[in-house]
């Protein structure tokens, strides 16, 4: 019995979700038939994810694979359309920054991680996560307010570019100043869409996502589209968020991800006076975080503006060198 004989069959199933049969749909993505177990393995496509459609198209399947075609077994996998073709099913390797604390610079540290990596020529995106706090935009120096969302021909948004990055943000789909008054199916929703309803390009070699600050319904989301990423911890010196990051770092490990490194924000303040470091919130915190997780302190990040642009250093700057650094330690790795 052949392959093609397994999808004329199947292709005349109905997606309810998008009212045409899977050989309309193009829902029929792999076929495989194991003749010696007599096991057929499908992978389908479907429009929306419904309990009860979903039952119904199992249902429907396992009679004519096992009833009407006599297989002994199957192995079926059902998955949306916008799943199947996301940049979750490509080779980029995704970085979560995450923290335990707001307002200890991880949006900053997020953007100059991605352009450190730009300025080395690789494609890089930056989905901005931090949904209540997004600032990825106007660390990039991007108008907000002149931007427009549009969408390709399978109703994708394509994502904005600046500085060589692709990126999205919450902050595209609110009023400029607005704050965003949302529940958690709603944030849970927003992330989602963030993935797997956007035209990223699928040669990208680095994801960064930026996520909120914390452990709450987000890390939960993001575990589900990533069940394995690479995460790196941003603190400051301050007892108060070192102490707050050692959670953001073992709920990372708990749920399986790759803790790669800790990253100190604003360690000191370089006095141009005295030439020395004052270390105005404390000494040490970072690099205990590090042992703590038994990871690297990949850099410890002085307090200090950018020469010319809002968020973003420059390989002239001292703190531009040290992301250059920290990109070099993430491409090595």
């Amino acid at each position: 019995m052949s392959i093609d004989l397994i999808k004329q069959k199947i292709g005349v199933l109905l997606d309810d979700s998008l009212g045409k049969n899977l050989l309309e749909t193009g829902g029929i993505k792999h076929v495989g038939i194991d003749e010696e177990k007599s096991v057929v393995v499908l992978v389908v496509a479907i429009g929306k994810k419904d309990p009860e459609l979903e039952k119904k198209l199992r249902r429907e399947i396992a009679k004519i694979i096992k009833i009407d075609l006599k297989y002994t077994g199957l192995k079926l996998e059902i998955e949306e359309f916008r799943k199947i073709d996301s940049i979750t099913k490509s080779k980029t390797k995704f970085i979560i920054i995450a923290s335990g604390k707001g307002g200890v610079g991880k949006s900053t540290v997020t953007a100059n991680i991605a352009y450190a990596l730009a300025k080395k020529g690789k494609k890089v995106g930056i989905i901005d996560a931090d949904i209540y706090g997004s600032s990825i935009p106007t660390l990039l120096d991007y108008n907000v307010k002149e931007a427009k969302i549009e969408v390709n021909n399978n109703r994708k948004i394509i994502p904005f570019m600046k500085n060589n990055i692709e990126f999205i943000s919450t902050e595209f789909f609110a009023e400029v100043g607005a704050p965003i008054l949302w529940r958690g199916a709603m944030v849970s929703s927003m992330i989602n869409s963030l993935f797997y309803d956007v035209a990223w390009n699928k040669d990208l070699d680095y994801m960064i996502i930026d996520m909120p600050p914390g452990t709450g319904d987000a890390t939960l989301d993001l575990k589900n589209i990533i069940p394995q990423s690479n995460v790196i911890i941003v603190t400051t010196p301050h007892i108060s968020a070192s102490h707050v990051a050692i959670k953001a770092g073992y709920a990372a490990k708990e749920l399986k991800h790759t803790v790669v490194g800790v990253i100190e924000n604003m360690s000191y303040y370089l006095n141009k006076s005295t030439g020395e470091k004052d270390y105005i919130f404390g000494k040490g915190k970072g690099e205990e975080l590090a042992k703590k997780l038994n990871v690297s302190l990949l850099a410890e990040i002085p307090i200090n503006l950018p020469a010319k642009n809002t968020g973003l250093y420059e390989d002239n700057e001292f703190i531009g060198q040290i992301f250059n650094d920290i990109a070099n330690k993430i491409i090595s790795k």
